[in-house]
């Protein structure tokens, strides 16, 4: 696996910051090219996840370690930024919630812990599972995916390796060949980017075919502070043309951007 292979970079207990900082910048400058060469599997999906939340499924993100929490930090912003139901993107790492801030030991080599652990969440065939796993060998990982495709459930994937193991058990597999890390295998640096690169381009790309982002606009990302009321606010303004006193009025009393200028609108007609 060219994640786990030697880094390009050496004896680098002898750099000083300055050649640290450039050395991994060096190395996360290669990423954007990798990125994009992947973007037909992104695109296919986008479409595989698209198709299942637009008809009322769920996604989930499963992976251990860096990868569990990555897709667990891309479920957590979807409500407060498309205004979704907390239930609507899942995130779930091996070892359970306790391993978001402390390693759980060997939890990502059970391959049967993964479906059961769906299964707390009733996974059906309506749903999505997403694996994140930059070796794109991780046992919790495929033993999920492998379990959801014998249930008929659509699976995909987003791995940091070329002809991973995980590939053989994804309807559509994302694989971008990060390489080498800047620490040898320390791959919460350049495959963890990458990786949350591709998450913010599914969920993002996703959330606005489903309608939840008009022009340019988040229109039902939650008012759950002042920046977010403030920015809420001027959207209201530029769609209707009213006061900042009273947009701010209408946007707090309707809960979000969309039926705020909806229903000044509906008063509009009438």
């Amino acid at each position: 696996m060219q994640t786990e292979s030697s880094s390009h970079h050496r004896n680098l207990e002898a750099l000083d910051f300055l050649s640290l900082v450039q050395g991994i910048n060096q190395e996360d400058a290669l990423l954007h090219a990798r990125v994009a060469s992947e973007a037909s599997h992104i695109a296919a999906l986008c479409e595989l996840v698209f198709s299942r939340l637009q008809a009322g499924g769920r996604l989930f993100y499963m992976g251990a370690g860096t990868s569990g929490r990555l897709g667990i930090v891309d479920a957590s912003e979807c409500p407060p930024t498309y205004g979704v139901p907390f239930d609507k993107v899942i995130g779930i790492i091996a070892g359970g919630d306790g391993a978001i801030r402390k390693a759980v030991e060997f939890a990502e080599d059970d391959w049967d812990q993964g479906i059961l652990d769906l299964e707390e969440f009733g996974v059906n065939e309506k749903d999505v599972v997403i694996g994140i796993a930059a070796s794109g060998r991780t046992p919790y990982v495929i033993g999920a995916l492998r379990a959801c495709r014998e249930r008929g459930i659509a699976t995909g994937g987003v791995v940091c390796n070329k002809e991973s193991q995980m590939r053989a058990v994804c309807d559509v597999c994302v694989e971008v060949e990060t390489g080498p890390e800047f620490v040898t295998g320390s791959t919460r640096m350049k495959a963890g980017t990458a990786t949350k690169m591709v998450l913010n381009m599914i969920t993002t790309s996703v959330m606005i075919r489903l309608g939840h982002v008009k022009d340019n606009k988040m229109i039902d990302m939650q008012l759950t502070n002042h920046k977010l009321i403030a920015r809420g606010t001027t959207m209201v303004m530029d769609e209707t043309g009213l006061s900042e006193a009273e947009a701010k009025s209408r946007l707090l009393s309707a809960g979000s951007v969309r039926k705020a200028v909806d229903q000044w609108r509906f008063e509009q007609q009438g």
